[in-house]
């Protein structure tokens, strides 16, 4: 029975896979890059970045030798930027040992490589028999098999990765991997799944049972916060400079450690002292992050003379913020701010 499962989908991966130019590689530099991209971004957005990566930093060394504020920088718009802090600090222990781990074992101590993605990566560059388990993978299984288990508890966990590792077919590891990812993708996805051309249709469980809506089994867990930020964009410049309408100086300062945005910079947070001659630009600037909400008002100063910041803020010219990088959020609220 599971030997039919793993035949049928790698015949499907055959017709149906998605041509992306990191499986053209065995470069396992490439690869790793593609699966920390993709982790939590949809294919068509990673590929570009994906592109990007490569003709910045065509080898790890490269990636390893720049500093973490360009890695930032490029990272922008993709999110999760702890994935970007990750990736770079990850470059520096590769080029420590000297060449791309290629055990399991040993591509799971890069930072920020877990289960799965060093399972990618392992049959990917090294051809070793290791089964992803992700989203994609939970469902095709719950599903054709009929698994109640919820897929987020330590039994179901357990049972998943069980079943995945006995269906892996040792000889095309790479290939099933692949191929059972995709077919979560494309075939069968969590809404609306295309089961009346699936080639597994006979032998799966919920569609015989009618449960494709109900599997995978999820407990409920997380809940969205609510979280409120303010800010002041302090533009400093002379008399002349404002009727020129030229640029100034302005502050920011980079977050640190423990929280949303570590490592990225922001404008001054509002505080009453600043506030006199600040003007609102926009109240409550709704920003949705994964598990949180943020509500942001934003105001604008401007000055003629620079005013003493609260520490750890710097002054720069407001042409420079470019070579900084910034939460997406607040690019948007610079995207506002008078000329």
């Amino acid at each position: 029975m599971h030997h039919f499962f793993s035949l049928t989908l790698l015949d499907w991966f055959r017709d149906n896979g998605r041509e992306l130019p990191w499986r053209a590689t065995r470069n396992p530099y490439a690869i790793w890059l593609s699966e920390i991209i993709l982790q939590q971004t949809r294919v068509q957005q990673g590929w570009e970045y994906w592109e990007r990566f490569m003709k910045r930093w065509p080898t790890v060394e490269q990636l390893a030798s720049a500093t973490e504020d360009e890695v930032l920088r490029e990272w922008q718009g993709l999110g999760y930027y702890s994935r970007a802090r990750n990736l770079h600090f990850a470059a520096k222990q590769i080029v420590e040992l000297g060449h791309f781990p290629n055990t399991y074992e040993t591509i799971r101590t890069l930072k920020g490589v877990g289960d799965y993605t060093a399972a990618a990566i392992a049959s990917m560059a090294f051809d070793i028999p290791k089964a992803v388990v992700d989203g994609n993978v939970y469902r095709v299984l719950a599903r054709h098999f009929g698994i109640c288990t919820p897929i987020n508890s330590t039994e179901g966990k357990k049972e998943f990765a069980l079943l995945a590792e006995q269906l892996l077919p040792t000889a095309s590891a790479a290939d099933y991997n692949q191929a059972i990812m995709d077919f979560g993708a494309i075939q069968c996805t969590p809404q609306s799944p295309r089961c009346d051309n699936c080639p597994l249709q006979e032998s799966c469980v919920a569609l015989r049972e009618g449960r494709t809506a109900e599997l995978p089994v999820k407990l409920k867990t997380i809940t969205v916060q609510e979280r409120r930020l303010s800010y002041i964009y302090i533009r400093c410049r002379s008399k002349e400079e404002q009727k020129e309408r030229l640029s100034g100086l302005t502050a920011i300062r980079r977050r640190n450690g423990g929280d949303i945005w570590q490592g990225l910079w922001e404008p001054v947070a509002y505080d009453e002292a600043l506030s006199k001659g600040a003007i609102l630009i926009t109240k409550d600037f709704k920003h949705i992050l994964t598990h949180r909400k943020l509500l942001c008002d934003f105001y604008y100063l401007e000055t003629s003379e620079q005013i003493s910041l609260p520490e750890g803020y710097i002054w720069i010219r407001e042409e420079e913020l470019d070579r900084y990088a910034f939460p997406r959020m607040i690019e948007l609220l610079f995207g506002r701010l008078p000329q």
